[in-house]
């Protein structure tokens, strides 16, 4: 490899570095999907997650709300009702979101058709 080269792979990794920090895990971007699809209470949103823990998700929110992905809005009660928006800056994400869907899509097919590679 060339110095440009290697410089050029130090950038992109790094760049993946920064990028996966926000949204690592399996969870992260299926919460912004269903908030982009419109705003939720927490249990609405537990329930467009299947299979995402309580605690869990409390964690993800507050992390997604930290890098300004999401909002949080809380309603005084009784009951308390706690509200949660996609913020124009998740909109950022669904190129990301796109690619990693058709890829998905795709490499779904490849495994159904037995074409996957043994390890």
């Amino acid at each position: 490899m060339t110095k440009p080269e290697i410089s050029e792979c130090v950038q992109t990794m790094q760049a993946l570095r920064n990028a996966l920090l926000v949204v690592n895990g399996k969870w992260k971007l299926q919460i912004i999907v269903a908030l982009n699809a419109g705003t939720r209470h927490f249990r609405g949103l537990e329930r467009s997650v299947p299979g995402i823990s309580t605690k869990v998700l409390a964690k993800e929110l507050k992390d997604l709300e930290a890098h300004q992905f999401i909002a949080r809005t809380v309603h005084p009660g009784p009951p308390v009702l706690v509200e949660y928006h996609a913020l124009p800056y998740a909109r950022t994400l669904d190129p990301v979101i796109e690619v990693l869907k058709a890829w998905g899509l795709q490499h779904q097919q490849r495994l159904e058709a037995g074409n996957a590679v043994s390890v």
